[in-house]
């Protein structure tokens, strides 16, 4: 094996943002040296790192050069140019995930197309390449409202998907290839997190329920356990792994799922990455989502992924009348309160909506842990100072 702790091996990380952040914590523990590309000079993981580069993720020649100087290359955000990738596995330099896995997963129409071709659970889809085909179906009665729009690249964090209730809701939509997503009557949001290393060593976490915001389209909440009856979290595993197996993937994949009212599961979409739906694991689990991502592309042997306790996240977005330099308003009220973990990301400017951290509530008792939840986003508030 590799001797990758205290040696001149050089980890690269494309894109700096909290993800990179927290997989650093991890790579300081085992004292990896690391490297980081972001378009943002004030980036999260700059603080984090031992060299830090600024550039366009996109762009070919920087990622490619970037690349060339790291022995193992990985990422925190998807949107990562695809093409200097390949360049990089026919050079030697290892990817992982690989360029063909995030290729798959990049675009949301061939990620849909991808689970039909592979007869993976999900909604009934129509791909559009432009909105005004979707709009001529829509006028003929071919497609009938509501149902869920999506845009096939660039949606994040609750931007790139809109219900569609109105004919109208189709003229604020952006002329570019789309998904009309058929609206599926559902119980629950869940999520998987599984993790694969390069020889083949496959690992699940629990099954975790997404409460989300009910006009910002974010998750605000993140339980685990998930409070669902075991078969449908057996189901709903062993679908996560099927999934794992068909990208072929190496690292984490979080596969975000429906629990449909007849208890069915459909896959919604995956994120080849460490994700939102596995922070809890940080004060939850024997085994958080960042040392796992790094154990799986490193090609050791994945730690457990059983939770020690339950656990809840709650996501720390900027209120939506604030915009300009952070300040965290009552976070010493929830540092007061048994099992809670503020993490703040070090974003300097808020914005309505935007992710600047999250916090942890842990309990034995779910119940118990789900209240404190409620006290905490009822308590702390992200707003500027002007």
């Amino acid at each position: 094996m590799i001797n990758y702790f205290s040696s001149n091996f050089k980890l690269g990380i494309l894109g700096g943002g909290q993800l990179g952040k927290m997989m650093l914590y991890d790579t300081r523990k085992y004292d990896i040296q690391t490297y980081v590309l972001d378009p943002n000079n004030e980036a999260p993981s700059r603080i984090a790192c031992d060299h830090f580069e600024q550039g366009d993720l996109m762009d070919f020649e920087t990622v490619l050069n970037f690349g060339r100087k790291v022995d193992v290359l990985t990422f925190e955000i998807e949107s990562v140019n695809i093409d200097s990738l390949k360049k990089l596995e026919t050079e030697g330099i290892k990817t992982y995930p690989s360029a063909a896995t995030l290729e798959k997963i990049q675009n949301k129409a061939v990620q849909k197309q991808f689970y039909t071709e592979k007869k993976i659970p999900t909604a009934p889809f129509i791909v559009y390449q432009k909105i005004e085909s979707l709009i001529a179906d829509v006028e003929s009665g071919a497609r009938s409202l509501p149902f869920v729009w999506k845009s096939a690249t660039g949606g994040y964090d609750g931007k790139g998907v809109s219900v569609i209730k109105e004919f109208e809701d189709l003229q604020k939509l952006p002329n570019a290839e789309c998904i009309a997503e058929e609206m599926i009557p559902f119980k629950n949001e869940l999520a998987v997190i599984v993790a694969r290393t390069p020889s083949g060593e496959v690992k699940t976490y629990p099954v975790v329920e997404m409460e989300f915001h009910p006009t910002a389209n974010q998750v605000e909440y993140v339980i685990c356990p998930a409070r669902i009856d075991k078969h449908v979290a057996e189901k709903a595993r062993a679908i996560a792994k099927q999934v794992s197996e068909a990208f072929e993937h190496v690292g984490l994949l979080a596969v975000e799922m429906f629990q449909t009212e007849n208890d069915e599961i459909l896959v919604n979409e995956v994120a080849p990455r460490p994700h939102n739906s596995g922070h809890y694991s940080i004060e939850a689990s024997y085994t958080n989502q960042f040392e796992q991502h790094l154990r799986a592309i490193l090609n050791l042997p994945l730690g457990n992924t059983d939770s020690k306790v339950g656990g809840i996240m709650v996501n720390l977005v900027g209120d939506k009348d604030y915009e300009g330099e952070v300040v965290y308003e009552n976070i010493d009220k929830i540092m007061q309160m048994d099992g809670v973990t503020p993490h703040i990301y070090g974003k300097k400017i808020t914005r309505p909506f935007r992710k600047m951290g999250h916090v942890t509530i842990v309990n034995e008792n779910i119940d118990e842990a789900r209240k404190v939840a409620e006290q905490v986003k009822g308590e702390i508030k992200v707003i500027s100072r002007s």
